[in-house]
């Protein structure tokens, strides 16, 4: 009886480590997203696959929390092609390692202040939709935010910076 006891206990402080871990890492994730609440102006620069060369457009962006989820109301707005206009919703997953679906495979506060985050995930890319690893760098501070997407085709080394977003938070009026 002594030995049931002794691992119930284990497994208990274990599963109680597991669930304040994940508690914690979510927090962390919600912590560092909530700043981003706000209105922001900026650029979408991307690689135009077809000439190889880089494009860049105005880009807005809008982020709103959803009133008490783990989820974000990304609206992108495009001055110059409001058919490209988009509301993404982000979501942060209940063990707070999984942001939109994808793994965090990095946090930390750069030297500069900001807090960078990089997700990873396989998916598909290029006109041909080519399979890649895919690493999404998100970068901000409360007067920035960068989003920049970095792909990798399966069988290949090098990695191509696929597009990038800069934006600086609209003045409250």
């Amino acid at each position: 009886m002594g030995k049931a006891k002794f691992y119930s206990a284990l497994i208990v402080i274990f599963l109680s480590s597991v669930i304040c871990n994940a508690q914690s890492n979510l927090k962390s994730s919600l912590n560092d997203l909530n700043k981003l609440i706000g209105n922001w102006d900026g650029s979408l620069t991307y690689l135009d696959y077809s000439s190889g060369k880089p494009y860049s457009m105005p880009a807005n962006l809008a982020i709103k929390r959803i009133t008490k989820t783990n989820s974000y109301s990304f609206v992108n707005f495009y001055p110059n092609e409001a058919t490209a206009n988009s509301i993404d919703t982000m979501v942060v997953s209940e063990d707070g390692k999984f942001f939109n679906g994808k793994l965090i495979i990095s946090r930390h506060t750069i030297a500069n202040g900001n807090i960078e985050f990089i997700t990873e995930d396989l998916g598909e890319d290029g006109n041909d939709n080519r399979k890649a690893l895919i690493h999404l760098t998100y970068s901000f501070n409360q007067k920035s935010f960068s989003k920049r997407k970095d792909i990798q085709f399966v069988g290949e080394t090098q990695w191509i910076k696929r597009h990038e977003y800069l934006y600086t938070r609209k003045p409250i009026k």
